[in-house]
């Protein structure tokens, strides 16, 4: 008989291995082992319940001890596809390593990200990880998986599964491409063969039993029902549960909201039942499976999330209350059971609609399950169906459920009903008074008396003066014309001419509006000096100074360049033509204002 020491593992690993209670591998330990040990590559195959847990788990940790981590680049990898696997594997580790002085790290979703981090940064030389999570980490550049020399991927068909082929395809990709890898699967589909054929370098094939294969000593049992409404269902799995009366058993269901519903039915017919799927959050999660290790909860409904890495060899039964929608869902599901050499049952309730998929699963298999009878009333089980359906109307069946519109909701008796004849006017009732908005659109306008003007004691008295003249009543046409200004209605003839205006003749094109000229601005003091630099030419304004014709045979002379300084100040600055303005002329040649300019200006 083969032992853990036959095996070549080192004498602390196999004290460790020997401390947990297992004497004897399995056949995938004992033949996967040997060959992690050496180095290469393995694509081991076997039924879960095997022990394929340990056969990754002991071989890495030798090699590991050997070497020293860094920070936030661990040595190996190991992905799982559920959060519960992942922890069985941290769990592994921490049990098999514990005389030693490796670290791990679990990466899972549903626990803190700082603390993850935190750990990661001292260095570890194990990181059990999900896909989602790792890439995470990966993304945002708190991981670096360069030093990374072994990689583990375990239950590869439940990563296809779940959708996590790409991720695991990136996480090759990302990973030093010169490495260990091991591979392990329950079954073996086309696209985890082309997965291994494109990232396994030479493997190792080990296939202790035929893929997709159940255990020998699980006792399988199939239940026909002729109805297949939930209710009919549950009745038959309670019928179930009393006759079997489990220590401990696993109800596995399709849908998360049929984990619910099943869990809450157990519970109030006196069973001991808790729900687990992936909605509910880690922490919940993780307290319910502690529990029903420890054997304080009896009967843990679950979905397929919990299918893979329950790790928990006490199970007695397992109870399919739904035949699952793949084949190779079932033979996780009963591995529940019978772990490590134990016995155990396994029951599958195929209603109507469950024909196809059954079929599924026994050409899977290969295997015809015993065919148990209950002692059930049937006839009475579809009348409580129908009762069941009557009382709670449509809405436990999705495809007839009926729209809020087409409800019909009776109304509440109040003493009053409305009038189904058309209401009459009464010739000799009064007529209602209009409405405010409405005499106010109808009433006419009133005119507006004429504006009266004030006598000299009524003026005086509210401090205005009275009108010079009587208001004239003379026509329109009639009345002088009369220029109006700011002033008021004096016209421009009675006002008194301003004192700072110069007379000037009176425009002929505009008698009747002089326009008076502006007074002389004073000229400033440097004006003067500026007359000095100023050149004849610009002094002149510009319709005082003669045009003349350029000559075409006359070249185009260059002003500014190759000229003195005198010819430049007479021809102007470039740009501005023949006017240059003064300020431009006067600005940088001021010259010193001298005595006689002083005595001209105050003169």
């Amino acid at each position: 008989m083969t032992t853990f020491a036959d095996l070549g593992l080192s004498p602390s690993t196999v004290d460790a291995v020997t401390a947990t209670g297992y004497t004897v591998p399995t056949p995938i330990q004992e033949q996967a082992i040997p060959v992690a040990l050496a180095g290469r590559d393995v694509l081991g195959i076997a039924q879960t319940g095997t022990g394929k847990t340990a056969a990754f788990t002991l071989p890495m940790i030798d090699r590991l001890k050997a070497g020293r981590a860094k920070a936030l680049m661990p040595r190996s990898l190991v992905i799982a596809p559920t959060r519960e696997l992942a922890d069985q594997v941290a769990a592994s580790f921490e049990k098999y390593a514990k005389g030693t002085k490796l670290s791990w790290a679990l990466l899972i979703g549903g626990v803190s990200f700082k603390d993850q981090e935190m750990k990661i940064s001292r260095g570890v030389d194990v990181l059990i990880a999900t896909p989602g999570r790792l890439l995470d980490f990966y993304e945002r550049r708190k991981i670096m998986l360069l030093d990374v020399k072994t990689l583990v991927v375990d239950e590869a068909d439940r990563m296809l599964d779940m959708g996590f082929i790409p991720d695991l395809e990136k996480i090759f990709e990302i990973t030093p491409k010169v490495k260990q890898t091991l591979f392990f699967s329950a079954t073996m589909p086309p696209e985890i063969t082309r997965l291994t054929t494109q990232f396994l370098k030479d493997p190792t094939r080990i296939e202790v039993s035929r893929p997709a294969s159940t255990g020998e000593n699980i006792k399988q049992y199939v239940v026909n029902t002729p109805l297949g409404d939930p209710k009919s269902k549950r009745t038959v799995l309670r019928v179930l549960m009393e006759r079997s009366n489990p220590d401990s058993a696993i109800i596995f269901c399709n849908r998360k909201t049929e984990v619910d519903v099943v869990a809450k039915s157990l519970k109030t017919h006196g069973f001991d039942a808790a729900p687990i799927h992936g909605d509910l959050d880690q922490s919940t999660r993780m307290k319910t499976l502690e529990s029903f290790r420890k054997g304080e909860l009896k009967l843990l409904v679950a979905s397929d999330v919990a299918a893979r890495g329950l790790d928990i060899p006490a199970v007695s039964h397992v109870f399919n209350y739904d035949v699952p929608h793949h084949a190779e869902d079932y033979v996780h599901r009963i591995g529940r059971t019978g772990r490590a050499g134990r016995s155990g049952e396994a029951f599958v309730i195929v209603g109507p609609n469950d024909g196809r998929s059954w079929e599924k699963v026994t050409k899977l298999t290969k295997l015809e399950p015993e065919e148990l009878v209950l002692d059930i009333d049937w006839e009475e089980a579809a009348k409580a169906a129908e009762t069941d359906k009557a009382r709670f109307g449509a809405s436990r069946d999705r495809a007839k459920r009926e729209t809020r519109s087409d409800r019909f909701r009776p109304v509440k008796d109040h003493g009053e009903r409305a009038a189904t004849t058309p209401a009459i006017a009464d010739p000799d009732a009064r007529p209602a008074e209009p409405l405010a908005s409405e005499t106010a659109e109808r009433r006419p306008r009133r005119e507006r008396a004429p504006r009266r003007e004030r006598s000299e004691p009524e003026a005086a008295a509210v401090g205005e003066t009275a009108a010079p003249e009587a208001v004239t009543t003379e026509p329109q046409e009639d009345r002088p014309r009369r220029r109006r200004s700011r002033g008021g209605d004096r016209t421009r003839e009675d006002r008194a001419p301003r004192e700072d205006a110069t007379p000037v003749e009176a425009n002929p094109a505009t008698d009747d509006q002089p326009i008076a000229e502006a007074p002389v601005r004073q000229q400033p003091v440097r004006e003067a000096a500026d007359r000095e630099f100023r050149s004849p030419r610009n002094d002149r304004s510009r319709d005082e100074r003669p045009r003349e014709p350029r000559r075409a045979e006359e070249p185009r002379r260059d002003r500014g360049r190759g000229s003195s300084r005198e010819e430049r100040e007479e021809s102007g600055v470039v740009g501005f033509g023949s006017d240059t303005p003064a300020f431009l002329m006067a600005a940088p040649r001021l010259a010193p204002i001298t005595d006689e300019a002083n005595d001209g200006d105050d003169a």
